[in-house]
């Protein structure tokens, strides 16, 4: 893997200081998924969800959508369907239907 950015190492800087705050997690899994690092990325996703289960919509989606970019569409197709059923129960109409729309495009 290629060296880590700036923008990265900052992130992981900041978490050390705070590992729970949220906000720095996910921008953390996005800035590895950006890095190619699609493993940690996906784990940092995965696991950020785990802890905040009906408040990280935007880790669904950016999950799903890294599966959709690898072609493992079951999966994709499985946690956007999850990420869809969070953002309306929230009143999110406009990440469902972000969702909504990834989630057709892989029919």
């Amino acid at each position: 893997m290629a060296e880590k950015s700036p923008r990265r190492l900052k992130l992981e800087e900041s978490l050390r200081d705070d590992p729970t705050d949220a906000f720095l997690r996910y921008g953390l899994a996005v800035q590895c998924l950006r890095e190619g690092d699609v493993e940690e990325g996906r784990e940092r996703l995965k696991a950020l969800i785990a802890d905040r289960p009906d408040d990280e919509v935007a880790a669904y989606q950016q999950l799903g959508q890294s599966y959709a970019e690898t072609e493992e569409f079951a999966a994709a197709a499985a946690t956007l369907r999850t990420g869809v059923a969070k953002a309306l129960a929230r009143g999110d109409q406009h990440a469902a239907a972000e969702m909504g729309g990834l989630l057709d495009s892989l029919d």
